[in-house]
């Protein structure tokens, strides 16, 4: 009876040690997969707001240089924070906070002042450049807390990328 009872604890043992095994690591995978998904959700958030940023900059700056009319599309940049603010950890989010206060300065002096109508009276070249400057240096801001998000490897970078009209503080032309 013993050789049988010894057979039976052995047995119920490794069966209960390999149900622990596969519900751990079906644990473990699941983790892995919605970091995964959590990730993918995130660059793909963060990859639509930097795009409508340059989008927008770029449509206003050609109105007033080329004294005309334009539009676009707010409903779209308002998703478009909010999608990114969902997905974000809290301190990426409040920097996209700061971006978005940021672009609404950038918009009344540029956008929304029926004073300065790109068709009547455009802003000049540095006029632009100037109101620019603020969203640039949260654009920068949001970019590196994104890459830091992102991996810790990641270096902060420097300098504005796309989007931004303001001379950047490393251009010696």
């Amino acid at each position: 009876m013993a050789p049988l009872l010894d057979t039976l604890v052995t047995t119920a043992a490794g069966a209960l040690s390999a149900m622990i095994g596969v519900l751990v690591g079906g644990i473990v995978t699941h983790r892995a997969q919605d970091r995964q998904w959590l990730r993918d959700k995130q660059l793909i958030a963060y990859e639509e707001l930097i795009s409508h940023y340059a989008k927008f900059t770029m449509t206003i700056s050609r109105a007033h240089a080329d004294q005309q009319g334009w539009d676009y599309d707010w409903s779209e940049w308002s998703a478009a924070l909010t999608r990114a603010s969902l997905v974000a950890p809290a301190d990426v989010a409040g920097q996209i906070d700061n971006f978005g206060k940021a672009i609404n300065v950038f918009l009344n002096q540029v956008a929304r002042d029926p004073a300065r109508d790109p068709m009547h009276n455009p802003l000049s070249v540095e006029e632009f450049a100037q109101a620019s400057s603020a969203p640039a240096q949260a654009q920068v801001q949001l970019v590196n807390a994104i890459r830091r998000s992102l991996s810790k490897d990641q270096k902060a970078l420097p300098f504005w990328i796309g989007g931004s009209l303001a001379g950047r503080p490393d251009d010696t032309r």
